[in-house]
């Protein structure tokens, strides 16, 4: 079966285009390039490591639907419906599982660390969420729910999400804001303040939170900042998967009992036992809060946005063949992807670190690319060393002119401060 997110990357982009082209001629500023792109490299690590799991998971489903069912239920339009219905109750508990405890939260804290909100932030997912929140959705095919109806179900759940995280769609008709999840609904699921945290967890439906207390709906006395209270202020988007875990790593070494580092793994963020100050309040944002940013220029922001999107090209085609490419390509590869979203974002943040291992990326680009076609595709070996080479090429003229153009501005500014 066809990986429906890559279907509907085509729509995503659109979509986007039109969301920053309101925003253009509105004059709102609804994306930042740095942003966007880390964004969006979450969701290119989220599919890649998906991919190398989706085995695991996808048996482990297949095996129970199998052998352990409780009934058989066959794909009808009825059943499809029903489990679209129950697919989504799971995935509120599981949604809201992941902000009422820290192992959870650690993985799908992710999702929420843009200070932006736009149609890019859905996409912005954890690399490893799926991997240890599968088992909520076992009921599934214990109760023998058609593979391909659970398949679909999931689909459709999940790209029905994306719609939902714009600000340029305000209420929508009272009975459909009822009974759906919408932006204004989603707006409140991503805000800092206070009183919107920990609530409307739906993914479809917003109906399960109102059964179940977590709703709450939009007011407009205030306006809403998006983010996590405590800003990751970074660009690096491994750093995003994990920091969280650092921080859960530090805390448990404070912590003088055994019990109570235990106890930190699946408590509610925010807690602390009694000796470390016990349950933090929430931090609110000032009037004068500044979202994280780093000065870079234009000519290394289009470099890195061009690097980006020979990425996602790459991406895309690597998930496209992944049942083609040998095991021991499909960690290379997914090694040298991770390393460029990582590399592009310290240039973004103006790490020298970055800016001397982008150098060595090309390097590696090179050997996995030619080292793989000599072996698999050895007739398209030339074609694939002159592409090479010309990227490399203009790879390097660009960046080189890029920090050129850095380091004179800066000394301009210098100057101009003097």
């Amino acid at each position: 079966m066809k990986n429906p997110i890559l279907l509907a990357v085509p729509f995503f982009f659109l979509l986007m285009g039109l969301e920053w082209l309101y925003g253009y001629i509105k004059k709102k500023e609804l994306y930042r390039l740095n942003d966007t792109i880390t964004n969006l490299s979450h969701g290119i690590g989220n599919q890649l490591f998906g991919a190398l799991f989706k085995v695991a998971i996808v048996g482990i489903y297949y095996w129970i639907s199998e052998h352990y069912a409780f009934f058989k239920i066959p794909f009808t339009w009825w059943s499809f419906l029903l489990c679209l219905v129950f697919f989504d109750f799971l995935f509120y508990w599981a949604h809201r599982i992941s902000h009422e405890s820290n192992f959870f939260w650690g993985a799908h804290v992710v999702h929420h660390q843009s200070e932006e909100y736009n149609l890019s932030v859905a996409l912005r997912q954890s690399w490893f969420h799926n991997m240890i929140a599968f088992f909520i959705f076992l009921p599934i095919p214990f109760l023998g729910f058609d593979f391909k109806t659970f398949g679909l179900a999931a689909a459709i759940n999940t790209i029905s999400q994306f719609w939902i995280h714009t600000q340029t769609i305000s209420k929508l008709p009272k009975w459909f804001e009822y009974i759906f999840n919408t932006p204004s609904h989603h707006r409140v699921h991503h805000a800092t303040n206070p009183k919107y945290i920990d609530k409307n967890h739906g993914g479809m439906f917003i109906i399960f939170d109102r059964l179940f207390g977590t709703f709450k709906e939009e007011e407009k006395m205030e306006e809403i900042t998006y983010g996590i209270t405590t800003p990751l202020n970074s660009w690096n988007p491994t750093w995003g998967n994990v920091h969280y875990y650092k921080e859960m790593f530090d805390k448990a070494k404070l912590m003088t009992k055994f019990s109570d580092k235990l106890k930190l793994i699946f408590a509610k963020p925010g807690w602390l036992p009694a000796e470390l100050g016990g349950m933090q309040p929430l931090q609110e944002r000032s009037l004068d809060y500044q979202k994280y940013d780093a000065d870079t220029t234009l000519t290394l922001k289009l470099y890195c946005a061009f690097q980006f999107l020979l990425t996602l090209v790459g991406s895309i085609s690597y998930l496209s063949n992944f049942s083609h490419i040998s095991v021991f390509y499909r960690w290379v590869f997914l090694g040298i992807i991770i390393l460029t979203v990582m590399i592009i974002g310290a240039i973004f943040e103006n790490k020298k670190w970055g800016n001397t291992a982008e150098f060595f990326r090309w390097l590696l680009v090179l050997a996995g690319l030619i080292s793989f076609y000599y072996y698999w595709y050895a007739a398209w070996l030339p074609t694939m060393i002159a592409v090479c080479a010309l990227g490399l090429v203009l790879s390097a003229a660009w960046f080189v002119f890029s920090l050129l153009s850095d380091r004179k501005n800066t000394i301009e500014t210098s100057s101009d401060m003097v």
